[in-house]
């Protein structure tokens, strides 16, 4: 387990990822990373084009069956 902290970052704040973690997730600086709301909180996992197309299209589908997905919420 890591402790992280918060550090300004220009205007912006930021986390400093340690290097074992980038190692281990096989990313380096300038690299993009998705950050993904979970029941546990969040995760942080590397890009991934594939992924990446099929979230675009599951929002696509949600924002046009909105109706339909909030009935079968209930």
């Amino acid at each position: 387990m890591f402790t992280l902290k918060l550090t300004t970052i220009g205007n912006s704040v930021g986390v400093v990822l340690p290097k074992e973690v980038l190692h281990q997730m096989k990313v380096a600086k300038g690299d993009v990373l998705f950050l993904t709301e979970t029941p546990n909180g969040y995760a942080i996992t590397p890009y991934n084009e594939a992924f990446a197309r099929q979230m675009e299209a599951a929002q696509r589908i949600m924002k046009r069956r909105r109706t339909a997905l909030r009935a079968l919420a209930k």
